[in-house]
């Protein structure tokens, strides 16, 4: 029997999905890696937090994608500002310190994993107060643009997954040998395709008709901006197409979908929910509307679906929308009403879906879990 001797802190924040999604990855690695010698421990580093804090910070997040991206914008433009990571300090800490401080001082760590930068003067301050001898990672979700507050502190030891952040992150005068480049962090499940002759039954099983096309309107675990609006513009033009949407946390939108399913009479419309089976839709899909966050752009290419972007957030999304559109592995719009030509070009036009699928496959897309996974086991 394999004794548990040592614990890693990998630390989160439910700001959307691109933080829990690869530190759960992570977890799940190094607990395999290491033979059970290792105990990852998922703290959220608002467990505890002061509910008007919680709720500012995470519903606040979903409430302005969903409505006041421009406001967001804002917020993330005024990180740039050299005041503001001090009066970020100063609203937060009393919500997260007392936690963390609490968290790691009765587990004793030998390693902590940071994957919200919110989270690291937080843990910078704890270890230097309490003198605490624990080796520090930062994971920095954002693959290509990064929020400026992950590297407000310049001494860490840094996960990057793009040589074009790890450019920018010189600049910003950091140390190259703080500055480690791996493929992005998923689930290993995504390295591989479903076989395609189970595709037809599994089709079947959602709802949807195994001999046409598929689109899945999919944004990730907080639903996607405008999706009512992007939905009717399909099904007004009449498209024959299969046509899924996941609404995620928005349960606005579910009401809002299936209120159009009924109005449109589409027999051919899937409404889901929030679903712990996106690796099945994305693989019985054709082609993907969406957003650019980081997690879900890697998980649509790495199955070879091809996405249609339609929004971003400026600066730390900006660079994956230009990841897909600057090597032609997808279509970037914004104009929702110009979907229904797309979808069309697409299912009439095979050379084209495959001048997409070819340069997704050029790309040579490879997960990068285990090799952070081994990089933090073994430094």
């Amino acid at each position: 029997m394999t004794v548990t001797n040592k614990k890693y802190l990998l630390l989160y924040l439910n700001t959307g999905g691109g933080h829990l999604a690869p530190a759960k990855s992570v977890a799940v690695c190094i607990e395999k890696l290491s033979g059970g010698a290792v105990e990852p421990v998922l703290v959220d580093g608002f467990e505890k937090a002061m509910s008007i804090i919680r709720y500012l910070i995470e519903d606040g997040y979903r409430g302005l994608q969903k409505g006041g991206k421009w406001f967001y914008e804002f917020l993330y433009a005024l990180y740039f500002l050299p005041t503001v990571p001090w009066l970020n300090d100063l609203v937060l800490a009393h919500s997260i310190v007392p936690y963390l401080k609490k968290k790691i001082l009765s587990d004793k760590p030998e390693k902590i994993i940071i994957f919200h930068f919110f989270l690291i003067r937080p843990v910078y301050k704890i270890i230097k107060k309490y003198k605490l001898d624990i080796k520090v990672f930062t994971v920095v979700t954002d693959p290509f643009t990064a929020h400026p507050f992950w590297f407000v502190n310049k001494n860490q030891n840094f996960i990057l997954f793009s040589e074009r952040l790890k450019k920018h992150a010189l600049k910003l005068n950091i140390d190259e040998k703080s500055l480690n480049v791996f493929p992005f962090i998923l689930d290993e499940k995504y390295s591989s395709l479903i076989p395609v002759e189970q595709l037809p039954e599994l089709k079947r099983n959602y709802g949807f008709n195994p001999d046409k096309k598929t689109v899945l309107i999919f944004g990730g675990g907080d639903g996607i901006p405008k999706g009512a609006r992007i939905l009717e513009t399909i099904l007004k033009s009449g498209i024959d197409i299969n046509i899924g949407i996941v609404s995620g946390k928005n349960d606005s939108l579910v009401i809002k979908s299936n209120k159009l399913k009924s109005k449109y009479n589409a027999s051919n419309l899937q409404v889901f929910g929030y679903v712990d089976f996106v690796y099945e839709l994305l693989n019985v899909s054709d082609f993907i509307i969406t957003k650019a966050g980081a997690s879900v752009m890697m998980e649509i290419l790495h199955l070879k679906k091809i996405p249609i972007v339609i929004d971003y957030i400026w600066g730390q999304e900006k660079g994956n929308m230009e990841f897909i559109r600057n090597n032609n592995m997808g279509i970037f719009e914004k104009d929702v009403n110009k979907l229904p030509s797309i979808l069309n070009e697409l299912l009439t036009n095979k050379e084209k879906r495959h001048f997409y699928i070819d340069n997704i496959v050029k790309e040579n897309l490879v997960i990068g879990t285990e090799g952070v996974s081994r990089f933090i086991l073994n430094n």
